[in-house]
């Protein structure tokens, strides 16, 4: 019979073994990657046994190390569900004509220099309204894929700035999971935690709309002469009825429950079917090829290569990749959290931090690699609230600092790094890999470097007026 988990805790790593197993694995990572060039799911399997062994050699018994494993799949089973679903919202939207609908306006109507400029503030909203960084990239940033594409504007760049603007609302929406969870795990009110945000992200993003600004003059020149153009919205009126009226119906549902507060699950699984009616009904397509859609797409038949391969995009069998890599990062991540390993080596960083500057520099850093370790956001952003806590008040600092702190090394980073869920899923959606639009990523990475700057000036440090709401943290 597996332990339970009061019997696992009984086992403790010192600071030492616990750096040993971590750096271990992202050696695993970074040689296998990037000098030997092996499956990024092969070298998952070998950090796992790497620190299963290391769970072991503390005592740990094969039942307890699985059970661990399990757990640290069934914290994230609620991801799991969103990747399957984007994978049919993707499919069914594609058939609907929702996603050709919008390339064939978008191109009238988008023009190269302000595209990335626009594209950025169009997922913005978005992400802001809806709260969810995946459904933005996932319906949005597929059209700007493809609209980029077209327009001859990199991919990578068209991902990086789809990343940015899908990030900047899951961080700041009040309706968005993971800032609900930051504000909740650091013991502060939800608006005060997004208004602490505003002092550190406003000028990130404003340095991004600036930095896409500067970087759209280089494409002036891309404008698709009108033949181009006419070409390839003929091949898109060829294959789909194009009256926004009806084709945006599946988006405006979305975004409608979204608003509503609506579960995402409830909010896709609506539209998909409403994208489906559509398709058999208003498009004109086989059944049986809308419903097998949502298992495999398959390309589209315009005649244009890279759109019959946008169009083609979407289903759960296009979403197996990523998940497969999510689930055995998640199941890694169970080990380094539950066995103590992560909170014996944040423990001994916090222990040697003294300055303001170096105690919000030291949160991000232990978010970020909280994130490389567990392969998602979420325990990262409620681990590093328990171990920061107490730190934050012993400076004076309102809790708001430390969930913004949490959120720019958590959220902002998820999507940079490969093994993550978020990153595994940024790239099956948008086609490009993570490394390809990481440079890209402007907001992303500038926006906790600006945090620790600022903390540096003294500027944005909000100093506590009244006890924490939750009082209940340790160390």
């Amino acid at each position: 019979m597996e332990n339970t988990d009061a019997e696992l805790n009984l086992h403790t790593p010192g600071f030492a073994q616990s750096a040993l197993c971590f750096f271990g694995n992202l050696l695993i990572i970074i040689v296998g990657m990037f000098v030997l060039k092996v499956s990024l799911h092969s070298l998952m399997f070998l950090c796992l046994i790497w620190t299963g062994a290391h769970a072991r050699v503390l005592g740990y018994h094969y039942t307890d190390i699985r059970a661990m494993m399990s757990a640290g799949i069934t914290q994230a089973l609620p991801a799991v569900y969103i990747f399957l679903l984007i994978g049919l919202v993707i499919a069914s939207f594609m058939h609907s004509g929702t996603v050709a609908s919008l390339i064939y306006h978008g191109l009238d109507l988008l023009s190269p220099s302000l595209f990335l400029a626009a594209g950025l503030v169009l997922c913005s909203l978005m992400s802001v309204a809806t709260g969810t960084s995946w459904g933005t990239a996932g319906t949005l940033g597929v059209v700007l894929i493809g609209i980029g594409g077209a327009m001859g504007i990199p991919l990578p760049l068209v991902a990086g700035m789809v990343v940015c603007g899908a990030t900047f609302g899951d961080k700041l929406s009040p309706v968005s999971d993971t800032t609900n969870l930051a504000a909740m795990s650091a013991g502060t009110s939800l608006y005060r935690h997004i208004g602490s945000m505003l002092y550190t992200t406003t000028p990130a993003f404003v340095i991004s709309l600036v930095i896409f600004l500067f970087l759209g003059i280089r494409f002036a020149g891309n404008t698709l002469p009108d033949d181009e153009i006419a070409t390839i919205q003929q091949a898109l009126a060829g294959q789909y009825q194009m009256n926004l009226l009806i084709t945006l119906l599946p988006l405006l549902l979305m975004l409608v429950l979204s608003l509503k507060r609506y579960s995402a699950e409830i909010s896709m699984t609506a539209s998909i079917m409403l994208a489906m009616l559509i398709a058999v009904l208003y498009q004109g397509q086989p059944v049986t090829v809308v419903i097998d859609a949502l298992w495999q797409n398959t390309p589209g038949s315009t005649g244009i290569e890279s759109l019959d391969s946008l169009l083609g995009r979407g289903g759960m069998y296009s979403m197996s990749w990523t998940l497969l890599l999510a689930l055995m990062a998640l199941a890694l991540g169970g080990i380094l959290f539950r066995a103590g390993f992560l909170r014996a080596l944040l423990a001994g960083f916090i222990s040697r931090v003294r300055t303001v500057t170096g105690l919000i520099a030291s949160t991000i850093a232990a978010s970020l690699a909280g994130n490389m370790a567990m392969g998602e956001a979420y325990i990262s952003i409620i681990l590093n609230c328990q171990l920061f806590g107490r730190a934050y008040d012993d400076k004076k600092l309102d809790r708001a600092v430390l969930s913004r702190s949490v959120e720019e090394g958590s959220t902002m980073t998820t999507g940079l790094i490969p093994w993550t869920t978020a990153g595994a899923f940024y790239a099956a959606t948008l086609g490009v890999p993570v490394l390809d639009y990481l440079p890209y990523a402007f907001l992303n990475y500038l926006n906790p470097l600006i945090s620790i700057g600022m903390a540096a000036m003294g500027i944005g440090l909000l100093r506590k007026k009244r006890p924490p709401v939750n009082q209940g943290d340790h160390t």
